[in-house]
């Protein structure tokens, strides 16, 4: 390939991601409009893109627009997009020390996890049991059920967290608590996937590359937790912040890329490098985390898009509409019965019980990669990603009505009890006659008053 051609590839590949990009702003502002949050429409505008080239003018059309190496190129954005971004998502799930109550939390975390865990093991029945071999795949069953479990159960923290700014709960009790639950259970469910993407290997060499994998991945997180911890690091932070991002950043692809070399998803090696920075707000390289996360952020569309073209296109001809309800009903079950469960267990009242329950089915962003990563290692079939893609997208966009109709009974309930107290509906000007004869002197055994 001559400098020509590598210059025009290149040039097309940026080209179709500034048309991405311009698709997932479309989606935003359909999302807002809609009284979504925008990463909703974002996701479903580029999930779609590809499908509705090849339904409105053909699989050739695709092509044209995005050829092989093209498509190489697209599918790298995404990658490194995919990459940066989980390196601030990754380090949000190290709690800070201003969190809810301990036995409120493990309450509303336990319910939160365990009840979608089961509606997992559910969902793996029921496909094992009615769907043929190209919904259930060829994994081995233990990697299978467990990372159909992990599904089911993850928490989206990004959407959530930009759900609750959007509707002002960040500092209530319900926004809290679903908060610091959610980023327990996305804590546990990464923890999860390792081991399932580890049981998918399925021989004995395949389960060495990936405790290699991990092992390296877990050497270069703590190199890279120990080198920020030092004055040096400090002080390179606070003078070339830029440069921060930079080094940051090219540590994470650097160990993302290595581990998917070795075996493993790029996605564990992203993981690790955010857990591994300090989890203090107030640090300097907190800004370098921040700047590290937007920049992933702002490619993340171009994931959306190749992975529409490479799961759903195919899937939509395989797709069991019973498989997509039942992962639908699973789903809002798991996370709405099980929230508001551990909620109330954990002593908190009905309505912000009920809050919890429809945060915590959020799912979103999170849910993509964790499906991606299956879809990956080869532990889930393309048919099977197609209903849980639709469970997630269908949950998330669920929260925001669920929190209106609530907020709607809350206010209901508040008019009767004022019209129990005052007697008068709330806005209702008092009667004046009744008021002026209040006033008027009574006759009393003591005189008059």
């Amino acid at each position: 390939m001559d400098a020509l051609d590598l210059l025009l590839r290149v040039t097309h590949a940026v080209t179709a991601l500034a048309v991405v990009l311009l698709l997932a702003a479309a989606g935003r502002s359909a999302a807002r409009r809609l009284r979504q949050p925008e990463v909703i429409g974002e996701i479903t505008v580029g999930l779609l893109a590809g499908p509705a080239v090849i339904a409105l003018f053909g699989k050739t059309a695709l092509d044209a627009l995005l050829p092989g190496p093209v498509f190489d190129l697209l599918k790298l954005f995404g990658e490194i997009g995919l990459v940066l971004f989980l390196v601030g998502l990754a380090h949000k799930l190290r709690i800070g020390p201003d969190r809810p109550p301990r036995r409120t939390v493990t309450w509303v975390a336990a319910g939160s996890l365990v009840p979608p865990l089961l509606t997992g093991l559910l969902l793996t029945g029921w496909v094992t049991l009615t769907a043929g071999p190209a919904v259930r795949g060829g994994a081995p069953l233990p990697a299978f059920v467990l990372m159909v479990a992990v599904a089911m159960s993850i928490t989206a923290v990004p959407v959530l967290s930009r759900i609750l700014a959007d509707r002002g709960m960040g500092e209530s009790a319900a926004g809290r608590l679903a908060l610091t639950s959610a980023i327990a259970i996305d804590a546990v469910g990464w923890l999860m996937l390792t081991v399932a993407i580890s049981l998918g290997a399925g021989d004995l060499s395949g389960s060495l590359n990936s405790a290699r994998a991990l092992l390296f991945g877990a050497v270069c997180a703590l190199a890279i937790r120990y080198a920020l911890r030092t004055r040096a690091a400090r002080r390179f932070c606070v003078r070339l912040p830029r440069s921060a991002a930079v080094a940051l950043g090219a540590s994470a692809l650097g160990v993302a890329l290595a581990m998917e070399h070795m075996g493993m998803t790029a996605i564990l090696g992203a993981a690790l490098v955010g857990l591994a920075v300090p989890g203090d707000e107030r640090a300097p390289w907190a800004g370098a985390v921040s700047t590290v996360s937007r920049s992933g952020r702002a490619l993340a569309p171009a994931f959306f898009v190749v992975t529409g073209i490479t799961v759903l296109t195919g899937a939509f001809s395989a797709a069991s509409w019973p498989l997509i309800v039942v992962a639908v009903v699973l789903g809002c079950a798991g996370k709405l019965v099980g929230g508001y469960a551990g909620a109330r267990l954990g002593g908190l009242p009905r309505g912000t019980a009920w809050r919890i329950g429809a945060l915590v089915n959020t799912r979103g962003l999170t849910e993509l990669i964790v499906l991606q990563a299956g879809l990956s290692a080869g532990i889930l079939s393309a048919p099977l990603v197609l209903a849980l893609v639709v469970m997630a997208l269908v949950t998330t966009a669920m929260t925001g009505p669920l929190l209106n109709v609530l907020d709607r009974r809350d206010e209901r309930r508040a008019r009767r009890r004022t019209e129990r107290l005052t007697g008068r509906r709330p806005g209702e000007r008092p009667d004046r006659h009744r008021s002026d004869r209040d006033k008027l002197p009574v006759e009393t055994e003591s005189g008059t008053r």
